[in-house]
């Protein structure tokens, strides 16, 4: 008999979306099971989660701390497996009916597109993939007709936005909270702690995309997926600080009507939606109370002050390997101004800099854009 559950490999299980998509499943046990976990190096946790939902296979990317899961999942029937290049290997089993790409960063590239190379859809978190190499996954996918499913908030509202529609958008409206800095001047940026950057006031997250959200290269990272996923123009693509988060983004027809997808913040929604697709299930999460929402406000974002949305359109009309080029040095920038090393308003120009000097490839492979990567990582 064939099983009639949704069975998941979940790319960063021990991250917030994977924690949270594993909130989902354990809601829905009768719908969804897990068939793989992998995570970087929390290897606690990982244990943790594998004790209780007793996947096929983990992996921790962490090779040195192999034998410590290994041994605590002796007297289970869990297979235990290290490294990256296993979190992209595991991509192939055929027991895997959907694949949550939920890794921070450029890392969850590879195991993401062998996912698509095999077929299996893509419940996509990790936006990264979809700036760096957009064009390569969008091929991948129309190639071996393999849907990607998006899990950010706003790429999930405009999803749904656009479900029974045709083609004539006329414009993406791309909320943002805005942060925890909104409303500052570069005078009073030049002195924040990343204590003070790490207390977004709406959404919890890990503290690279919380100090992303921050200086708003989320936001502009987002504009670069939003291109990829809806086959759009970066420039039909309108950022808009919404600061209460109720309104998860909006879509413009070319008759004027406007279509907006709001709710609480919480991830579990579009998580959630897309194990589900196209089926809605019942959540257990409190509905929206307008009421507790008198007002709902909109401004356009300073980009004079968060430069960091600017350099993000630049680099995807500039394309080739540029928008990798941004993202490498900001994964470096935010990791030296969590290290204490640099301030915040240098994560910008850090990531300018890198886009000046970068050697240009306009077409670049899957190869050109890994080394292109590797390169940036090691300056």
């Amino acid at each position: 008999m064939e099983n009639p559950t949704k069975r998941i490999a979940i790319l960063g299980s021990t991250g917030s979306i994977g924690t949270q998509a594993l909130n989902v499943i354990r809601r829905h046990r009768n719908l969804f099971e897990v068939e793989v976990l992998c995570a970087g190096g929390n290897a606690d946790l990982l244990i943790q989660q594998a004790l209780e939902f007793r996947p096929n296979a983990v992996v921790i990317a962490d090779k040195n701390k192999y034998s410590q899961v290994s041994d605590a999942l002796t007297d289970t029937e869990v297979k235990v497996f290290a490294g990256a290049e296993s979190m992209v290997d595991l991509m192939e089993m055929e027991s895997v009916d959907m694949v949550l790409a939920a890794i921070v960063g450029f890392a969850g590239l590879k195991p993401t597109l062998r996912a698509i190379e095999c077929g299996k859809p893509v419940a996509l978190a990790n936006k990264e993939t979809m700036v760096v190499a957009g064009a390569i996954v969008t091929a991948a996918a129309a190639r071996h007709r393999v849907p990607i499913l998006p899990v950010d908030s706003e790429h999930s509202a405009i999803f749904q936005c656009l479900m029974g529609e045709g083609s004539a958008v006329d414009k993406i409206l791309l909320t943002a909270s805005g942060g925890p800095f909104r409303g500052m001047t570069r005078d009073q940026l030049a002195s924040v702690t990343l204590e003070q950057a790490l207390k977004h006031p709406n959404w919890s997250m890990g503290r690279k995309v919380t100090i992303d959200s921050a200086s708003l290269m989320n936001k502009g990272l987002e504009v670069i997926e939003a291109k990829w996923l809806f086959g759009v123009e970066a420039n039909d693509i309108e950022v808009l600080v919404h600061p209460q988060s109720v309104v998860h983004s909006m879509v413009q027809f070319r008759d004027g009507s406007i279509k907006a997808q709001l709710g609480i913040p919480t991830m579990e929604t579009p998580i959630q939606y897309a194990f589900s697709f196209p089926e809605r299930i019942e959540s257990h999460l409190p509905r929206l109370d307008f009421s507790q929402y008198p007002t709902l406000t909109f401004e356009r974002p300073d980009r004079d002050t968060f430069r960091c949305l600017d350099l993000a359109y630049q680099a995807i009309n500039r394309g080739g390997n540029i928008p990798c080029v941004m993202n490498a040095a900001n994964e470096v920038a935010v990791q030296q101004f969590i290290d204490g090393k640099i301030g915040f308003l240098d994560i910008a120009d850090h990531v300018e800099r890198a886009m000046q000097e970068a050697a240009f490839i306009a077409n670049p492979t899957l190869d050109d854009l890994l080394l292109t990567d590797k390169t940036i990582h090691n300056k």
